[in-house]
């Protein structure tokens, strides 16, 4: 439950670089790096002509829950139902049995009349 709760209220921002349409890089909680081929803007002020940049960067963000219940104050009588009865059988699960029943100790083996193992001996002779 407390797996549920830690996933359920992280957020986290997933960061991905695409040269044209193909996915370079993609990265969680930190910025992508990149290809390397971004487009520098030039140094010359009296230059105008300007190319556009194939590289391109997303960020997809994904918010947690914020509101948490801290308190339960009402709780209803089929949420009792359902804790109660979840309890006993989750304490009721590693319960062993008091002793090692087994059925096979009220039998004894069967006597040996013949030895089997020298009526199907082959000698070489």
């Amino acid at each position: 439950m407390a797996v549920v709760v830690l996933f359920s209220t992280m957020s986290f921002t997933v960061d991905m670089h695409f040269c044209g349409d193909i996915l370079v890089e993609a990265a969680i909680f930190h910025k992508a790096k990149g290809c390397g081929m971004e487009m520098q803007k030039p140094s010359t002020e009296g230059c105008t002509l300007t190319k556009k940049n194939c590289c391109d960067n997303e960020k997809l963000v994904v918010d947690g829950q914020n509101e948490l219940q801290q308190q339960v104050d009402h709780i209803s009588f089929d949420q009792q139902v359902f804790i109660a009865s979840f309890v006993y059988t989750y304490l009721n699960l590693f319960e062993g049995l008091d002793n090692n029943v087994s059925s096979y100790e009220e039998y004894e083996p069967p006597l040996v009349f013949r030895q089997i193992f020298k009526l199907d001996e082959t000698y070489l002779i």
